[in-house]
């Protein structure tokens, strides 16, 4: 008879009191058709100010393999799949939204995929008409300039929801770093992996945590976090644009000395003057950016704190 394994389940949530009964029955009836393995649930509760950790607690005793971390305030996300990474213990561990977009029904084709020798196995969203069209615009673009300036490239539209093996979770929870951004982490990190195609349902209930604020914060995160080139950028741009000065002054010069033509100067001098200072701008903010982040890490305060466990 095979030996059964443990497969984690990381559910970070915050004030999602509504969904969380239809996402338990939801996924305990999937896990019913998986032969040899059993499950543990590790819900995070990022700080939720609704009945969110009351009925956490009131499921746990229809279901006892749920163990519920209670966060002293809202961390965020990354900080609350970091935790529940952290605390799993399984053979194999799944991160995954409770609001039921990212069908549970996929964990059973992960399951085979691993068996069959991969270490991570990514669900792969083959189509987004359930986001906005903003959101899609952006997501495309995002993909599009992180695999071109950070290095490892990230799977597109591939979101936290994958499979990872055992040791994919230690080489994660071995990384030090404070500042992270998950996402680039799971692909840093690297091991055999492959993909299955979903299409991403609408949300069972709820509304989204991210607005457009948090999605354009969490997209400087992923641009600055796996690669120097943003910085490097600028040097280009300084040398372009001290080589265009040098030019316009030859050519003035040319004409005032050899030529006789006068070049009235304010109009000119402000275009001038504005445009060096906005580049000036820009570069000092990119560079703020990493030097923020060197600020933060520095500090080495820890990712989360747990108020309690249950």
């Amino acid at each position: 008879m095979a030996e059964n394994k443990l497969l984690s389940l990381i559910v970070p949530v915050y004030n999602e009191e509504h969904v969380l009964s239809m996402f338990m029955k939801r996924v305990a009836e999937v896990l019913k058709t998986i032969p040899d393995i059993q499950a543990e649930y590790i819900f995070i509760n990022d700080g939720s100010t609704d009945r969110t950790l009351e009925n956490l607690i009131a499921l746990k005793a229809t279901y006892p393999q749920i163990k519920i971390i209670d966060f002293s305030r809202n961390f965020g996300k990354e900080a609350a799949l970091t935790a529940g990474l952290q605390h799993a213990k399984g053979d194999i561990t799944i991160p995954i939204d409770v609001d039921l977009q990212d069908p549970p029904e996929l964990i059973a084709e992960m399951v085979v995929k691993w068996r069959e020798g991969f270490d991570v196995v990514l669900a792969h969203r083959s189509n987004r008409d359930s986001d906005s069209f903003l959101k899609r615009f952006s997501a495309k673009w995002f993909y599009k300039l992180h695999n071109k300036i950070s290095s490892p490239p990230m799977p597109d539209n591939v979101g936290d929801y994958r499979l990872m093996s055992r040791q994919v979770v230690d080489a994660l929870n071995s990384l030090p770093e404070s500042t992270r951004f998950m996402k680039g982490l799971f692909a840093w990190v690297g091991f055999k992996s492959t993909q299955i195609e979903y299409v991403r349902e609408e949300r069972a209930a709820g509304e989204s945590k991210f607005n457009g604020w948090k999605l354009w914060n969490f997209a400087l995160e992923g641009l600055t976090s796996f690669g120097t080139v943003p910085l490097r950028i600028w040097t280009y741009v300084g040398i372009l644009v001290a080589g265009i000065s040098f030019i316009l002054t030859l050519k003035i010069l040319i004409q005032v000395l050899f030529m006789g033509i006068d070049v009235p100067g304010y109009a000119s001098l402000m275009v001038a003057v504005t445009f060096l200072g906005g580049l000036q701008l820009i570069g000092i903010g990119t560079l703020g950016e990493y030097l923020g982040r060197t600020y933060m890490e520095s500090k080495n305060r820890p990712v989360f704190i747990i108020r309690e466990i249950l």
